[in-house]
């Protein structure tokens, strides 16, 4: 870690004396640098209170050596293949069209809802909805060079849509997600290297981790790192999902991480594509401890709704597919029956687990979907955040949530508008970025593809939501001027209260960052 200190230093005032001036304007270039390569390492669920030296010293030094955003927002849902979407696009859910985790199409499954991440095979109609943006590898690709994915986790299929790759295509893109190859003869060179993807999966999850690392530093990089990389690691979110974030199961997981990063930066300096590479390391979002857990399903039966998980034969009008997101619950309306919709909002502000309401249309209490850029034809009618506070767990670790289905409390969740949540780790280092710099400008998670496009020196062929992080680079300046906002929405409850809930929103240009959000009902 040492030597590679050395030469990024050495690198930076080589840079630095050939500077023409010592501050640049407040705004970048139409295009970037055209930088050689682009790395992305993704730590799922990283919090970035838990970057420090102790945890994770490969990780803490490059924050100090690069440049740490430290106001990095994840996108609501705070969520994995969400926030998957929006870093391969720079758009938000109600651009790209993938709106959550969890989602409820009927045309392709009209029983139950699915798993954006596993990408099913779909029809072409329905595959130009389900994620309806060009992501960085696929524009990369388009400019003539390569690219190279690898995750253990399905997500990482989100960053390059092609299903079949034959012929040039194949050459020109390589993607392994969890074990799994696209195109599929790429994987008799990877299983050849380094066996078979592991059969046992334990926590914390690093021989997959580990195994998909060197897939792609060993592998896919054997011929020469390629103009952009992706490296989705399922680390500490696995973990912390069992044992709750800071527990020592969680710490290690996070120390875990940190052995892949080092074997990147390795492998880079190995390749003598280490002075030429900028390195992002992201997470997709933060996370939480779970105090109470509930099933809202059953809570909601109770109330008199006829609602379930996954529906027998074909919905009924009226019924009502309760689709659990963790910290956050969908809630799909058939026929999207206003008066029902409307119930069902009745009894969610009378209702202790609730945070914030977000309806296709506000209702009175609620925001409107649009005000978190989740308007989508395929939204649902109602998604419910749960309530959070800022209380710490027993490891000391604040923020906690009451969470649907599946975990109990003292486990670990997200998905919430909780600003542990939505807070979320975000360290940049390399050629183009400054050095020793701590980034108090809002940034997020929507604002990375834009800025590897400007780093590649390549224009997107449509805008995207986010915004290029010039503040950052080494020829940026001055940091651009935020706006706050703070949403409110109250509704009077008869003799129960008053229903109140709130979101704050910071923003950039046309850049827009949730910062917090949450609701109770106040008693009269």
């Amino acid at each position: 870690m040492t030597q590679f200190l050395d030469e990024l230093l050495e690198m930076r005032l080589l840079r630095l004396a050939c500077a023409v001036a010592m501050f640049a304007p407040a705004f970048c270039a139409s295009a970037g640098a055209a930088a050689p390569h682009v790395v992305v390492v993704v730590w799922d669920g990283m919090r970035p209170d838990l970057v420090n030296d102790r945890n994770c010293p490969t990780l803490a030094a490059l924050a100090r050596e690069g440049v740490f955003f430290r106001r990095n927002h994840s996108t609501y849902p705070s969520s994995t293949n969400v926030n998957g979407a929006v870093l391969a696009t720079g758009d938000f859910p109600a651009h790209s069209g993938l709106i959550s985790n969890q989602e409820y199409r009927p045309a392709i499954d009209p029983l139950k809802q699915f798993d954006t991440g596993d990408f099913p095979e779909l029809d072409p109609q329905v595959a130009a909805r389900y994620l309806a943006a060009p992501t960085v590898a696929e524009i990369v690709q388009k400019a003539g060079y390569r690219t190279a994915i690898a995750g253990s986790k399905p997500v990482a299929q989100l960053a390059d849509r092609a299903r079949q790759r034959e012929g040039d295509a194949a050459t020109k893109s390589t993607v392994i997600y969890r074990g799994k190859f696209l195109p599929r003869s790429a994987e008799a060179a990877v299983v050849a290297a380094l066996g078979p993807f592991p059969a046992v999966k334990t926590l914390p999850n690093d021989a997959e981790d580990a195994w998909t690392t060197r897939a792609l530093i060993d592998v896919l990089w054997k011929e020469g790192v390629p103009k952009f990389s992706l490296l989705w690691l399922s680390e500490p979110d696995l973990t912390q999902h069992e044992y709750a974030p800071g527990s020592p199961q969680a710490l290690a997981a996070i120390k875990s991480d940190d052995d892949n990063l080092a074997r990147v930066l390795a492998a880079l300096r190995e390749k003598k594509a280490l002075e030429q590479t900028d390195l992002f390391v992201v997470s997709d979002h933060g996370f939480s401890t779970i105090t109470h857990a509930i099933d809202l399903a059953e809570q909601l039966r109770a109330a008199g709704f006829d609602a379930v998980r996954a529906f027998k034969k074909t919905a009924k009008p009226g019924q009502i597919l309760v689709v659990s997101l963790g910290g956050s619950v969908e809630l799909y309306v058939i026929g999207h029956d206003a008066a029902i919709a409307q119930k069902l909002v009745d009894f969610l502000q009378r209702f202790r687990f609730v945070g914030v309401i977000l309806t296709r249309e506000k209702l009175a209490g609620t925001f409107a979907m649009s005000d978190v850029h989740l308007g989508s034809a395929d939204a649902p009618d109602i998604l419910v955040a749960s309530h959070w506070d800022d209380a710490p767990n027993e490891f000391g670790v604040a923020g906690q949530v009451d969470s649907d289905l599946g975990k109990h409390a003292g486990q670990g969740t997200h998905s919430t508008f909780s600003p542990h949540d939505l807070h979320n780790t975000l360290i940049a280092a390399g050629p183009d970025f400054r050095s020793g710099w701590e980034d108090e400008s809002p940034t997020g998670n929507i604002d990375v593809a834009p800025t590897i496009l400007h780093l590649l020196g390549l224009e997107p062929p449509q805008p995207m939501d986010g915004r290029v992080l010039c503040e950052a680079l080494r020829d940026g300046a001055v940091a651009p001027e935020s706006h706050s906002q703070k949403l409110e929405a109250e509704r009077e409850i008869g003799a129960a209260g008053i229903w109140r809930q709130t979101l704050s929103l910071t923003s950039i240009g046309s850049a827009t960052y949730v910062d917090e959000g949450n609701g109770a009902l106040t008693p009269h």
